[in-house]
């Protein structure tokens, strides 16, 4: 059965912002959208890894910030002419606090 983890206040993520969240494996970006939307994407770009939690956000895309990449939040897909995909995951707000799906 799928657990879901407590995350922190919404007013704790930062509006176009993020907060990292660690695994034993891998981070986890934990956007905001300026509509208090909630997004969860593996902190490494599909292109080279980089840190997606540092890129800017613009509706629901993140551009990382070694290469300008665009990735679709809501489904991890790299936009436009580039090629490739990472893991997202199932976010709610109850309350306004941020719960993520457990990713194991």
């Amino acid at each position: 059965m799928s657990k879901w983890i407590e995350i922190a206040p919404l007013s704790d993520i930062p509006v176009l912002g993020s907060r990292v969240v660690k695994t034993d494996s891998f981070s986890i970006a934990v956007f905001r959208g300026t509509d208090d939307s909630v997004f969860a994407i593996k902190d490494a770009c599909p292109h080279k890894d980089g840190p997606l939690s540092q890129g800017i956000m613009h509706g629901t895309t993140v551009t990382c910030p070694l290469h300008n990449w665009k990735i679709n939040l809501a489904n991890g897909e790299a936009l436009g002419a580039d090629e490739g995909c990472t893991n997202v995951f199932e976010t709610k707000v109850e309350n306004a606090i941020v719960y993520l799906k457990n990713p194991q």
